[in-house]
């Protein structure tokens, strides 16, 4: 088997170097709004300005300001107080995360299903990922839920190559597998490409390395984490791994038994988070 996915590895590597698969894109709100708000001098109204051409982005960041989340004590109902009460860099990157749903499409019920697990995997991560970085002052709620999101988008160039290849989609054992050993490095080269910047970059390829060794906790520990609360079923394929032996876990303070009011707020928070990412 491992004969096999090298091959077919390779050679989806080599249809994207050579074009012949094309990365997705960002949507065009969040290519927008990401280059405004990489402004150094850029203002809320120059953010709304790009947001309101996208209805349907603008009425979710309009709700997450209003979310619970945010614990506002008056309602808002515009774009520019929601833009002035989230701040720029939040709206920018909670934007973007949104928007991102509009590339997981398919043209196949076998690749749609697929599709929408990763989608709804990767939500579920972002939440997590977004009540972690809580607990760390130096890490940003916002940036840790994109990570949870992007950290399986290299699943996607996989999928258009199984389209164009119908006998992986008749093989659904083998195309995971080759999701599970190739998505890494295809992720990668996505956020590259969409110029994230490098703390979310490695996400994809160090996620799952559990014996990561550096000096404090990145976004890839929030993601890390993430991953592994949520393989707490015996069947899941990351349930084996010794949570003992995960470094990340030390580096976020996970490790010490959490006081039960802090967890209490630990799981409001994650709920909290899940519902804003809701559609």
């Amino acid at each position: 088997m491992s004969a096999v996915i090298d091959k077919v590895r390779d050679s989806i590597l080599e249809a994207i170097k050579s074009d012949r698969i094309i990365l997705p894109t960002l949507p065009e709100v969040a290519l927008n709004v990401r280059e405004v708000a990489r402004d150094p001098n850029t203002t809320v109204l120059a953010l709304c300005n790009v947001l309101e051409k996208d209805a349907a982005v603008a009425a979710r960041v309009i709700k997450v300001a209003n979310s619970p989340l945010f614990r506002g004590n008056k309602t808002i109902d515009t774009l520019k107080l929601a833009t002035t009460r989230l701040g720029v860099r939040y709206t920018a990157n909670f934007a973007t995360g949104i928007a991102m749903k509009q590339i997981f499409q398919a043209t196949t019920s076998a690749i749609d299903e697929i599709l929408r697990a990763t989608w709804a995997n990767s939500t579920d991560i972002a939440c997590y990922a977004h009540a972690y970085a809580q607990l760390q002052p130096h890490l940003h709620a916002d940036q840790a839920s994109l990570a949870g999101l992007t950290h399986r988008i290299g699943v996607l160039p996989i999928l258009t190559y199984a389209e164009e290849n119908r006998k992986l989609l008749g093989n659904p054992e083998l195309l995971h597998t080759l999701i599970e050993a190739t998505h890494q490095d295809i992720g990668m080269h996505i956020l590259r490409a969409w110029d994230f910047p490098d703390e979310l970059v490695v996400v994809p390829k160090q996620y799952n390395n559990f014996q990561r060794d550096i000096p404090r906790a990145d976004y890839t520990d929030l993601v890390t984490v993430a991953v592994l609360q949520g393989a707490e079923n015996p069947s899941h394929p990351l349930a084996h791994i010794d949570l003992s032996t995960v470094a990340a876990y030390d580096r976020l303070g996970l490790r010490e038994a959490t006081a039960e009011d802090e967890s209490n707020q630990m799981v409001e928070h994650i709920e909290l988070a899940a519902a804003v990412f809701a559609d």
